[in-house]
This record gives C-alpha cells, sequence and structure tokens, in this order.
C-alpha cells in the first residue's frame, strides 16, 4: 500500500529538474535556519543562472541562498537585508545583483497574498519614504492613505520541513517555521526537503501546518554537509 501514496517522493537532482536559467524559486528560512540545505546544493550542482530568489534574507556567504548569491547564479534578490552576506552588498554595489528591499513584515504579508490569491496588501509601512514609495499606487481609506504592496509568487517554491508524510503533509520545527508555510502556499510548485519522511497517519491532524494539498514533492534532507560548505 505505501507505493500508492510514494509519487511526491523524488531525489533532489530530479525534484530540481524543473528550476531553468531565469527561474523565480521563493527560498524558506532566516539567516539558514529552515533553508534547505539539500535542494540547495542539488540547485547549485546543476548550474542554473540568471535566477531570481525570494528569501527572507541573502543568508550567509556559506549558507543558505548565499551560496548561490556567491557564485553568480542569482540575478534579483527579493529580501529584507542582506547585511549578514557581505558578498551581497557588494555584487548590488557593484551593479551585479539587484536587490529589491522589502520590510519584514511586508514581505511576509506579499508573499501570503501571492499564495492566498489576493491582489495586494495595503500598508501604510514606508509612506513619505520616496525609496519605497516608488512606483507604488497610494489609495486612501478611511481617511488613512495607504501603500498598495503587489502580491509575490514563483515558479518553484523549496521549503523545508521537519517530518512530511507520503501525502506532503508537513510540520516544522520551532522557528524553522519562519517563512516556509507561507512559501508553500505561493509556489506553483513547491518541493520539501523533509528531516524525516513518515509514513499516512503518524502526523497527527493538529500538529501538521502545512496541508499535502500544497506540496508537489518531497526529497529527504540529508543535512548540512560541510564539504559542500568548505569545497
Amino acid at each position: 500500500m505505501k507505493t500508492d501514496y510514494c509519487k511526491k517522493i523524488a531525489l533532489a537532482e530530479k525534484a530540481a529538474e524543473r528550476i531553468t536559467n531565469g527561474s523565480t524559486i521563493m527560498v524558506g528560512g532566516f539567516g539558514g535556519v529552515g533553508s534547505p540545505p539539500t535542494l540547495l546544493h542539488a540547485i547549485l550542482e546543476k548550474g542554473v543562472s540568471d535566477l531570481t530568489i525570494i528569501c527572507n534574507d541573502a543568508g550567509f556567504p556559506d549558507i543558505g541562498v548565499g551560496r548561490l548569491i556567491v557564485e553568480g547564479r542569482v540575478k534579483k534578490l527579493i529580501t529584507s537585508h542582506i547585511g549578514s552576506n557581505p558578498v551581497a552588498g557588494k555584487l548590488m554595489t557593484d551593479g551585479k545583483l539587484i536587490v529589491e528591499f522589502n520590510p519584514q513584515g511586508t514581505l511576509a504579508e506579499r508573499i501570503r497574498a501571492g499564495g492566498n490569491g489576493l491582489g495586494g496588501i495595503l500598508t501604510d509601512v514606508g509612506l513619505g519614504n520616496e525609496a519605497v514609495e516608488k512606483g507604488k499606487q497610494k489609495v486612501k481609506i478611511g481617511g488613512n492613505s495607504y501603500l498598495v504592496e503587489t502580491p509575490l509568487t514563483a515558479d518553484i517554491a523549496i521549503i523545508k520541513t521537519e517530518k512530511a508524510d507520503y501525502y506532503g503533509n508537513a510540520t516544522f520545527n520551532k522557528t524553522a517555521r519562519n517563512m516556509n508555510p507561507l512559501m508553500a502556499m505561493a509556489g506553483r510548485y513547491t518541493i520539501a526537503e523533509a528531516e524525516e519522511i513518515v509514513e499516512l497517519g503518524v502526523l497527527h491532524e493538529e500538529e501538521i501546518i502545512t496541508p499535502g494539498i500544497f506540496i508537489q514533492a518531497i526529497v529527504q534532507s540529508e543535512g548540512v554537509n560541510w564539504k559542500w560548505v568548505w569545497e
């Protein structure tokens, strides 16, 4: 019976076949916590480039999405900050990396809007700041002004889960939950890297954070292989 439920299980290399040059990818994680290292390594090994990455931050030079940035595979980064990765700052200054900054809450809400099919969100964060307001529509509701922030979606979302069953129902480990559940909903095709893949029925319905309907492929995590980092 188990084989009937295993259609979502894939090797990282096979799952990464959907990622091509120019893809837009959402990557879960916060400073590396909750990022999917096995999938990120598979993307590096595949050699794709000109990627648009949507992620909370730029990771570190040798951890998380930072490795893709250091290798020059990313043309645009939509994020909340890049301070933990000095390479990203240099590439941005040199005109080799386009960075679109968002307040962290705004970034999360834009992803949520994309996953829920909303036309955007209204926020007063950034009003009066010329750089933040640039190119954005303003509306007035109840006498208050708001910026219209557009929703974010992606061709592929790659997320990290603590446990996933064969249908893709997933749990997250404490703060590793961060952006992952939102991105699972906003990716047109979502790949979950799971620390542990379990039988159906092992996960209690009350502990499931992301239902399997939002996850199209599941990859067994190999964890952080420090050989990758030091190569």
